[in-house]
């Protein structure tokens, strides 16, 4: 077994090679092998947002704070609340990040294959972020 401690593993920012806006990763946990996952939890500030990317054996979303975004290709940018919980199947191309007015934050939960957890891909466009504000209501 393994405790540790809140506060004793630092916050990063989030690298914008993958990332737009200001993003904080406080990491959770990574399992040792022979286990394979790892969590993390994840703020974005408004209009923050990740790559494209897609986990090769999914990932599970659970948003504790703040009002979210997420797309799955050629799916419509869906609001996300806390306690809304997010599973992505295995290779599924997405993003997620804050709406355009209030930060968000969940628990990211994914497994490695072969020790990579993500494949980025390309930038989410400021167009295609901008669809969800006709789709975010006011205040949000």
């Amino acid at each position: 077994m393994e405790l540790k401690k809140n506060g004793t593993q630092p916050s990063q920012r989030a690298p914008a090679e993958h990332f737009t806006g200001t993003v904080r990763i406080d990491p959770l946990f990574q399992a040792s092998p022979p286990g394979r996952a790892g969590g993390a939890s994840v703020t974005f500030e408004p209009c923050a947002r990740t790559d494209w990317h897609s986990h090769p054996l999914g990932q599970s979303l659970v948003v504790t704070a703040g009002c979210g975004l997420h797309q799955r290709w050629g799916g419509p940018i869906e609001e996300l609340r806390p306690g809304d919980v997010v599973t992505v199947g295995p290779n599924e191309k997405h993003w997620h990040g804050a709406s355009p007015t209030t930060a968000m934050t969940h628990i990211a939960i994914q497994e490695s294959l072969d020790g990579k957890p993500v494949d980025w891909m390309e930038k989410v466009t400021d167009g295609q972020y901008g669809a969800s504000r006709a789709s975010t209501p006011k205040g949000a």
